[in-house]
């Protein structure tokens, strides 16, 4: 079972729409089993799957809802916010046979932001060699643990934040992808991700030697590594493009734009190039590119559906039949890219 994140410290890159469309390449081209786990607390991935009236139904009217039984991130970690240091002993995602995009999906919930203190006392509470605190940090060590041989792919979407959430998420994970746009911010986010993931790995890693010397052997118990997989999981970035200028009817790159795009291979040569796994070639960082589809993504959002099941019903009309031609080629070159750099393909 591979487990990735789609995480970026910067918002408004198309992590969900990729982190979804994504998915449900795997599961309808390669007939992977795929579960999404929303943990952003605006719960897009959620909305995104199901829909909006599923997340009305879900988050407002629980009372009556018909998904009494499914599980949200937020069950998962009340045991940890009640004071515990073990998750959910059931996890129930909503099947995919209810959705379009053919992946099992464990909801996200708005409260999960509560759980942020929590985490973040068990983090200090890890630094002092703490086995409780060690243990409530890797609560999502724990859950794919619980998944185990359920799914071929688990895909986290994350929210923006470089906080315990986040920090929690990627120390149960394998591997991370940052999707990036085409602005300065987004080589700002790779330099925050860099400073942040070296600095508490160094302080993961030192609090785990000093709690095996004054309790060998129960890290091992409880199925907790020495060092992070994330450490070596940088699978590479996708970069969203930009609407290009037109001039005398033919689209033009823009100049500051054209200075970001080159920009970007060097700054994530030298901030994150670090944390990929040691077979990697960093010139296979790149992805993919992800190019504007204007008035898609609106549509796909509006009935809940992958881009590439988008028909005439749903309201896809004129040009948008050859934008959905060229979002295949997109996510095809972009799925393989990844199976390439786990050494799946």
């Amino acid at each position: 079972m591979i487990t990735i994140s789609m995480f970026n410290n910067k918002g408004g890159v198309g992590k969900t729409t990729l982190t979804c469309n994504l998915g449900n390449y795997l599961a309808d081209y390669h007939s992977k089993r795929v579960l999404i786990v929303d943990c952003d607390p605006q719960c897009n991935a959620t909305q995104l799957i199901m829909g909006s009236d599923f997340a009305s139904d879900l988050y407002w009217d629980n009372s009556s809802t018909n998904y009494s039984e499914i599980t949200t991130i937020s069950d998962i970690l009340q045991p940890v916010e009640d004071g515990d240091s073990t998750i959910l002993e059931t996890i129930v995602p909503i099947n995919k046979s209810t959705n379009r995009f053919n992946v099992d999906l464990i909801p996200g919930h708005p409260t999960f932001s509560i759980i942020e203190d929590r985490l973040g006392s068990a983090w200090h509470e890890l630094k002092g060699g703490d086995l409780g605190g060690i243990r409530k940090t890797n609560w999502n060590t724990s859950l794919v643990a619980q998944l185990k041989d359920r799914y071929d792919f688990v895909f986290f979407d994350l929210g923006p934040s470089l906080g315990s959430i986040n920090r929690s998420i990627l120390i149960g994970c394998q591997y991370f992808i940052t999707p990036m746009g085409t602005d300065i911010f987004s080589i700002l986010g790779v330099r925050n991700i860099s400073s942040w993931l070296s600095s508490w790995m160094e302080i993961y890693t030192n609090s785990l030697e000093l709690t095996e010397k004054r309790t060998p052997g129960r890290l091992a118990q409880y199925k907790i590594a020495a060092e992070p997989a994330i450490s070596k999981g940088y699978l590479g970035y996708t970069s969203q493009q930009y609407i290009t200028k037109s001039k005398e009817g033919v689209r033009r790159p823009t100049k500051a734009f054209e200075e970001i795009i080159n920009m970007i291979p060097a700054e994530i040569a030298n901030s994150l190039q670090v944390f990929m796994p040691n077979y990697l070639d960093s010139a296979n960082l790149k992805i993919g590119d992800v190019k504007h589809l204007y008035s898609l993504i609106p549509l796909a959002q509006s009935v809940s559906s992958p881009i590439l099941k988008l028909k005439s019903s749903d309201g896809l009309v004129g040009t948008q039949f050859k934008q959905q031609s060229e979002y295949e080629e997109i996510i095809s070159a972009i799925t393989s890219n990844i199976l390439t750099n786990l050494k799946l393909a």
